[in-house]
């Protein structure tokens, strides 16, 4: 018998393939999501002659998805807080199979805008639940390599999953990436109805139980450490094509290899972060801040030479290494409020990204150069630093 982690009612865990199976399980449906999420990137010009709008509003989908992973995570955090979580699970994958099936059949550019947005509300609570899920079918000295593997599946979309799903929607028609989309997510709420326990909510658990969150410290101190912190990836992997075709002189046909790259050092950073977080988790998100000052501020310097500039683009993907150590740290400081903890930390990581590429795009457009990306990554890893001391130092002062 393994033990568990404390905390919720643990389900009955007799041997590894009881935990090997929930986990492969969630794993397929956060491929999914990542999927769904990073393919519209690759089909803009798909979409916008299809819905005779231009690139850009075309681009305002993944605003729209965005937003609604933002606005999702909370509102279905506090809806579902009395249900159980293998069935919250399903409900959450059944949402977004419809979400998707709804973008494929989208006429308009309004249509194609409310569908997306929508699309998007599953997505923090989902990785949220799968999140608690998983580390209440290990020991606790192992919670981050389990919540590790359920989001491997999303460093797998950007490597296998959004290539294939673009060139489906190339050959085939754009639709077709996000039919594929849903038939995954179908795929992983019928898995997760077999292999995932049945895990009973608390007797405790109700939404004004999870709004405790919003006024713990720790729970806002931690996100920002996120949403800033985390930021500055994004600052840089927004814009990597156009630099790197500018600086480096990268080619369209090298843009995928650059791209796998990105997404194979997501793949390590995943792995590896996630045993770091689990021999020290404090120590493993400091680690992760500063080794992303290094490799983001590296950028700078090795943007003008294409092989070292690929070699510097695997670095920065492992970054990523820092979203098992908050999720895990989110766990032990949200008290009973944790399906919104977890599912409010997804929605951190989406305004990391709105704002690394925000201040990205400012630093380009006041003519700083392509590779000025890199200092703000610096400066935003530097920034979710001093939060990290801000939540260390607090912590300790209140025991």
């Amino acid at each position: 018998m393994l033990d568990v982690a404390q905390g919720d009612t643990p389900p009955v865990v007799t041997s590894r393939s009881d935990v090997i199976r929930p986990l492969i399980a969630m794993g397929v449906g956060s491929f999914a999501v990542g999927t769904s999420e990073f393919v519209i990137m690759g089909l803009l010009p798909e979409v916008s002659a299809d819905l005779s709008i231009s690139i850009p509003q075309a681009g305002h989908t993944i605003s729209a998805y965005a937003l609604g992973v933002v606005i999702g995570a909370p509102i279905l955090a506090l809806l579902g807080a009395q249900i159980a979580r293998n069935l919250m699970l399903i409900i959450l994958m059944g949402l977004f199979t419809l979400g998707n099936l709804a973008s494929a059949l989208s006429s308009d550019y309004h249509w194609m805008m409310a569908m997306r947005f929508l699309s998007g509300f599953p997505h923090g609570t989902y990785f949220g639940i799968a999140a608690l899920v998983a580390a209440s079918l290990v020991p606790v000295h192992k919670r981050a390599q389990a919540v590790a593997m359920t989001m491997l599946g999303l460093s797998l979309a950007t490597l296998l999953g959004v290539p294939l799903a673009a060139a489906l929607g190339q050959w085939l028609g754009w639709q077709f990436a996000f039919v594929f989309v849903a038939g995954i997510a179908l795929l992983s709420a019928v898995m997760i109805y077999l292999w995932v326990p049945a895990i009973p909510k608390e007797a405790s658990a109700s939404p004004w139980a999870e709004l405790a969150a919003l006024v713990n410290k720790q729970v806002w101190l931690t996100l920002g450490i996120g949403a800033i912190g985390f930021g500055g990836m994004f600052a840089v992997f927004s814009y990597i094509k156009p630099s790197l075709m500018a600086l480096a002189g990268l080619t369209e046909a090298g843009v995928p290899f650059v791209l796998a790259l990105f997404g194979a050092g997501m793949v390590a950073g995943n792995i590896f972060g996630s045993r770091m977080a689990d021999k020290n988790l404090m120590g493993a998100i400091r680690v992760t801040l500063i080794w992303s000052a290094i490799v983001l501020g590296a950028f700078v310097l090795t943007a003008h030479v294409l092989w070292i500039a690929c070699i510097n683009v695997f670095l920065i993907g492992t970054v990523v290494a820092i979203g098992p150590a908050l999720q895990i740290r989110l766990m032990d400081v949200a008290g009973k409020a944790q399906t919104l903890a977890a599912a409010l930390n997804h929605s951190a990581f989406n305004f990391a990204n709105a704002i690394g590429a925000l201040l990205g795009g400012f630093a380009i457009d006041l003519g700083l150069g392509w590779s000025s990306t890199g200092w703000v990554g610096v400066v935003l890893s530097i920034a979710g630093l001093g939060i990290y001391t801000l939540a260390k130092k607090d912590s300790i002062k209140n025991g």
